[in-house]
């Protein structure tokens, strides 16, 4: 008999082993949202293959402390009232932490729903300031729309050596707060704003805008949009034979822009987070592991959305999932971390600083115009 109680004991000790086993390898779960359907589709397919990708890159170095990484994935369509029942949904369904990869006005709505909860939150492009001021879980590792605005008043003023600036400005969260910027340095740098007009999201004819432009006979022409209302502005300023410069935002950066633009899109110049032509190791690997896995060259959301996502990881993999707390503390602390869009570190508004990349389309690709690395121009609020 004592043999078999033995055999029945060393039995149940296995059962146990696996059992602790299974519970170790249990994946560790993290929420992303998208605009996966609506009129931001394209951004929100970006947005999740740069997730995506980074889920597939941080598993296939070990995972989280052994434990492999899963995206549980909604669709807020872009609205802000989709984006808050949502947000509760992943706060029932156990979620611990979430990374946005959409506009600031689902981003925003959601962002409240969270803090309350006590559920860290990382905006990955949404640029709207108030954003991170919903409170201290809320973080983002994008450009404020404001500091994106002084990068191109000093690109405009500074880098093109241009003084007179005609502000073509999307009427929302995002174009707003690009055109403050500009307007913030403008005097500083010794542009002068000859006129602003602005246009709507839906608008894709613009003929009205296009003729008071070429009136202005500006130097620059400092426009703020996405691709799917950028393109055909300026398609349409270039028809008109507008020779002068244009200067774009991060909403250009796709491949879409182009599409649309077509020949217009050539010697366009934007500012934005990714650098295709860096050979920052992270920013390298980034780029290539993208054209590799999806046969087509990213853009700044998929880079931005992969940056989070790695951001939300390193925090996890030293302090774990379980404790609010002490994931939103380690968030905080990131330092000098090495990603898709650069080397990111959090102040104490849980924003961060990094240099602007600024491209240039050249025989249909973007390529590296510059850099504007200013810790002055470029520092985001602290408080």
């Amino acid at each position: 008999m004592k043999p078999r109680f033995a055999f029945r004991s060393l039995a149940l000790f296995g059962l146990g082993v696996l059992l602790s086993a299974g519970a170790c390898a249990q994946a560790v779960r993290i929420g992303f949202q998208a605009p996966l359907t609506g009129p931001a589709a394209a951004d929100g397919k970006s947005a999740l293959q740069g997730a995506q990708l980074a889920v597939e890159q941080i598993n296939a170095t070990g995972g989280l402390n052994g434990r492999t990484l899963e995206l549980v994935v909604s669709d807020d369509q872009t609205q802000a009232a989709q984006a808050i029942p949502l947000a509760n949904k992943f706060i029932g369904d156990g979620i611990k932490a979430v990374v946005s990869g959409s506009y600031s006005g689902p981003t925003r709505a959601a962002a409240s729903v969270f803090q309350n909860a006590k559920v860290p939150y990382i905006s990955a492009y949404a640029i709207h300031p108030e954003i991170t001021r919903t409170g201290n879980y809320v973080f983002r590792t994008a450009f404020m729309g404001e500091v994106q605005g002084r990068a191109a008043a000093k690109l405009m003023a500074d880098g093109l050596k241009k003084k007179r600036v005609t502000l073509v400005t999307l009427n929302n969260d995002f174009g707003q707060s690009l055109a403050a910027g500009v307007k913030e340095v403008a005097g500083k740098l010794g542009l002068q704003i000859v006129s602003e007009y602005a246009y709507g999201m839906g608008d894709r004819q613009f003929g009205a805008l296009v003729a008071s432009v070429k009136r202005d006979n500006p130097e620059v022409i400092y426009v703020s949009g996405y691709f799917f209302n950028g393109g055909p502005l300026v398609a349409q300023l270039r028809a008109a034979g507008i020779t002068a410069q244009i200067v774009g935002t991060e909403g250009f950066d796709s491949m879409n822009f182009i599409s649309i633009a077509k020949e217009a899109a050539e010697g366009v110049i934007i500012s934005t987070s990714l650098d295709r032509d860096s050979t920052l190791p992270s920013m390298r690997r980034f780029v290539d592991d993208y054209q590799k896995k999806f046969n087509v060259g990213p853009d700044m959301v998929a880079a931005s959305t992969n940056a989070a996502v790695s951001v939300l990881a390193d925090a996890i993999r030293r302090v774990g999932i379980a404790n609010p707390e002490k994931l939103r503390d380690a968030i905080a602390a990131t330092r000098e971390l090495p990603t898709a869009i650069g080397l990111l570190s959090f102040n104490p508004a849980r924003e961060v600083y990094k240099a602007a990349q600024i491209q240039v389309i050249k025989g249909g690709q973007f390529h590296r115009h510059s850099v504007i690395d200013d810790p002055v121009l470029l520092a985001p609020p602290a408080n």
